[in-house]
């Protein structure tokens, strides 16, 4: 559930980051707040993480390098919402350039706050559950023997079976035993599932050699 995933709230002013959890967890969202990046670093976990609201000035670490060093910590990093007291347009683009969802300035509307969370949120959650059905994609055809990788990719490409067993060197018959297997084993109930997963996947159409 998008629930459980935590809000991260990263932000030196003691005022600004209790309001901003009393806030959000009055909206029944879990939260976390840290006031220093090194404090954030030490608890944070991509998994457990929804998004993150980070000050884009503090002594330690600038909002910037936060959100530097979390692009280089997975592929799959949370949205980030930067916030700061002393905002303009040249900083605004230098942060959606770096991938921040959105450039909140101080003092916070409640309303704006919210929605760019909501918004951030959604993302979030919309992204883990996209690579969860990537790899449970790939799960599925990684038990594939090569041979049945060979028919797969030529399914993908619309051959049907006599084609297929000229492309391979195979029987018609062999074919139907390898297209069956494939179906069992990735458990595809009909070939546009089938398709679906593999793109999911990533299957590479281009023939094996």
């Amino acid at each position: 559930m998008i629930r459980s995933l935590f809000v991260q709230v990263l932000d030196d002013d003691d005022a600004v980051r209790d309001a901003v959890t009393i806030l959000l967890r009055a909206h029944e969202y879990a939260v976390r707040s840290y006031a220093t990046p090194r404090a954030f670093f030490e608890h944070y976990h991509p998994d457990e993480t929804g998004c993150v609201l980070v000050d884009m000035y503090m002594p330690e670490m600038s909002g910037a390098e936060v959100h530097e060093r979390l692009s280089r910590m997975g592929d799959l990093q949370p949205p980030v919402i930067m916030i700061t007291g002393r905002g303009d347009i040249r900083m605004a683009v230098e942060a959606m350039k770096r991938g921040a969802t959105e450039f909140l300035e101080k003092p916070i509307a409640p309303d704006d706050l919210l929605e760019a969370v909501r918004k951030s949120m959604r993302r979030r959650f919309d992204d883990l559950q996209k690579s969860e059905r990537v790899e449970e994609a790939q799960a599925r055809i990684g038990v594939l023997t090569p041979r049945e990788r060979d028919v797969l990719k030529q399914l993908l490409r619309g051959r049907p079976n006599k084609i297929i067993a000229r492309e391979l060197g195979l029987s018609p018959r062999t074919v139907e035993i390898h297209r069956a297997r494939v179906m069992e084993k990735t458990g595809a109930g009909s070939l546009p599932t089938l398709v679906r997963m593999a793109m999911a996947a990533g299957v590479d159409t281009e023939q094996s050699r």
